[in-house]
């Protein structure tokens, strides 16, 4: 149960990432979910060691949690964007 559920958090978290970095209508809904869970590992990497919450991935559904991997994933599309378009939008 716990990875049905972390599959849909990781899909409405990189859908949401998606919709911020205006990537949406390039990507469907398996690219949203690895876009999500793909930005959780990035979140929890870089971002939650500095403000010592969990990420999505660490079973953490908080809402620090769901913030550090939701930002993770946007940090995840700049990333793509830079090397795909050659600046980030």
């Amino acid at each position: 149960m716990n990875f049905i559920i972390w599959l849909v958090v990781g899909g409405i978290i990189g859908w949401l990432a998606s919709m911020v970095m205006k990537t949406d209508a390039q990507q469907g809904m398996l690219l949203n979910i690895v876009v999500g869970i793909v930005g959780a590992f990035l979140g929890g990497w870089l971002i939650s060691p500095l403000i010592g919450a969990g990420t999505i991935n660490a079973n953490d559904f908080s809402l620090a949690g769901l913030i550090v991997s939701f930002l993770g994933a946007v940090i995840l599309l700049a990333i793509v964007n830079l090397f795909r378009r050659g600046r980030v939008r």
